[in-house]
């Protein structure tokens, strides 16, 4: 026994516990019994409390809830002493150790570990627990360490080491679908590149519609839309490591930045989203992204949002609707620089801000580009043939040979070779740096050979649907010849950009194929002739300009 004096003292006892496992939670009950049993047989000590922390680590002591109680309790005065197992189960970081000790003491209060014979009270305590503390700490450097290699070995095998999450459960370290999920995930992606809707209007129509969230989501919300766009799990592609543990001691994880290399693996579970809708998705999240000169709030909410510029500073148009007194609502497209800056004046420095670009009304402008969709189509009937006979030749030329399978074998044959060179590595026949060479350069061949295997299944893709695209094609372009009536996604996809000028003019350019085409139609054409591809991609992906002088009864304000 440690006790010398015949005063009776109030003892409080702390165990703790690094893991929440059924075994650990066992050995804390034992814990606790033991201190029970070991307080009681002292006559001198009677028990004030004991302080438990289940499932927490020792590194630091900022979530030890029990922990920071038992220091609060001390600092009133409500025990004389603590009693704890060992310093690992105190504190395995030495500032820790000696810091809370030493205020401890100063308030009188001892600090007893059993296992490690020291009573903080005793002269040469802080020595010996100095020592020992580093000790611990060391040891918790090594878990720490052999902990990290073994996750980052599990996810170059490709386990999942994520939870579940919206469209898929993690089963075994595998990603599967879960339809329900994966329908919502579909709906998202349809909203925003087929209807061309913004992240803050998916999100509010997703709660309107009452369509339930993941079980980690609270509510639907911009940055929860925006996240579902771009995580690359959707199109089959896995990529761990995002975040890391600098410090071993803080357990504080840290978005990676390009710190440490990330685990990517191509292909590694079944898609919800095809990787040509993904990729064509990041280039619409591209192209919607502000530029310095574009009001930050846009949302893509319109028609016509982020598609008006101006062509005098070179700012993009926001709406802006004001009600009239008759109730009637005037809805306007105005410039930003505008908006912020005036109709133009000298700043402080004699810099010229703000812009004298007149307003266009939103019923005018519509008007206008009805007007120009069907004149300029109606009029072009070469262009309209000489692109859908492009189209034709492009789709019918991908060679039939399906080479898919001999791609997969190669790939399977590198992921063996990485298999047996980490066995190699493990029983001491390689060293780790003739290792990491050899996994780099097959991770470099793997990487080959999936771009091989995408563009092979996007030419068996093609096959497949050609007869499909090229039907949807020509309907399309017929439709375009009509302008007809005025309809939000229609225009959104043909419109590409409108630049307004002083001087009663503007300038509409007008995509002849949309984005969802685009894509499918340039990929996986290896075999078609050059001049081809060029022709095929200029007038898929080059507007066509019309300069359109604004009559006096057209929308400048």
């Amino acid at each position: 026994m440690f006790e010398i004096d015949d005063k009776v003292k109030r003892v409080a006892a702390y165990c703790r516990v690094s893991t929440d496992k059924t075994d650990q939670a066992n050995s804390l009950e034992s814990q606790q019994q033991f201190f029970y049993e070991y307080i009681r047989r002292n006559p001198l000590w009677e028990l004030y409390d004991i302080y438990v922390d289940d499932g927490i680590s020792g590194t630091n002591t900022k979530k030890r809830v029990a922990f920071n109680q038992m220091i609060d309790d001390a600092k009133s005065g409500k025990f004389d002493l603590i009693i704890t197992k060992e310093i690992s189960r105190f504190a395995r970081n030495i500032l820790d150790s000696i810091g809370y000790t030493r205020e401890l003491k100063a308030l009188g209060i001892g600090v007893i570990f059993l296992n490690d014979n020291i009573n903080t009270l005793d002269c040469d305590a802080e020595m010996r627990l100095a020592f020992l503390s580093t000790m611990a700490q060391e040891e918790s450097r090594k878990t720490s360490e052999r902990v990290k290699w073994g996750l980052r070995r599990q996810m170059e095998k490709g386990v999942v080491l994520g939870r579940d999450m919206l469209g898929y459960d993690v089963r075994d370290g595998k990603l599967i679908i879960n339809e329900e999920g994966a329908e919502t995930v579909r709906l998202i992606y349809h909203k925003f590149l087929d209807e061309g809707k913004g992240a803050h209007r998916i999100a509010k129509e997703l709660r309107g519609e009452g369509v339930k969230t993941s079980t980690r989501m609270k509510d639907w919300s911009y940055t929860v839309i925006l996240r579902i766009l771009r995580n690359e799990k959707y199109c089959g592609d896995l990529v761990q490591q995002k975040t890391y543990t600098p410090d071993y001691l803080t357990h504080q994880k840290k978005r990676n930045y390009g710190e440490i290399e990330t685990v990517t693996i191509r292909n590694h579970h079944e898609p919800i989203i095809s990787r040509e809708r993904f990729e064509a998705v990041q280039r619409e999240l591209e192209r919607r992204k502000p530029s310095q000169n574009t009001v930050k709030a846009f949302a893509n909410r319109y028609a016509l949002s982020g598609k008006i510029a101006c062509g005098e500073c070179g700012a993009g148009f926001v709406r802006r609707q004001k009600k009239r007194k008759d109730g009637s609502m005037n809805v306007k497209w105005v410039c930003a620089e505008n908006v912020k800056n005036g109709t133009g004046r000298k700043d402080n420095d004699g810099t010229a801000v703000g812009c004298t670009t007149n307003s266009v009304n939103d019923r005018d402008i519509k008007e206008i580009l009805q007007t120009v969709v069907a004149d300029t189509m109606s009029s072009r009937a070469n262009i309209i043939n000489t692109l859908l006979q492009t189209v034709e030749s492009v789709v019918k030329s991908v060679s039939n040979n399906d080479n898919t399978s001999h791609f997969q074998k190669e790939i399977e044959k590198c992921e063996n070779k990485k298999k047996k060179l980490l066995d190699m590595c493990l029983n001491g026949y390689i060293e780790s740096k003739e290792y990491r060479e050899a996994f780099d350069d097959l991770n470099n061949q793997i990487a080959e050979l999936e771009k091989k295997l995408i563009k092979e299944q996007s030419n068996q893709q093609m096959i497949a649907d050609k007869e499909k695209i090229i039907c949807d094609i020509r309907n399309y372009v017929n439709a375009i010849s009509t302008g007809g009536e005025w309809n939000d996604t229609f225009y959104r996809n043909i419109v590409d950009k409108i630049v307004v000028y002083n001087g009663r003019k503007m300038d509409i350019h007008l995509k002849l194929i949309p984005e969802k085409w685009q894509s499918k139609i340039l990929a996986g054409t290896q075999e078609i002739e050059a001049y081809e591809r060029e022709n095929l991609s200029c007038m898929c992906s080059k507007p066509i300009s019309v300069s359109k002088p604004l009559s006096s009864g057209y929308g400048m304000e």
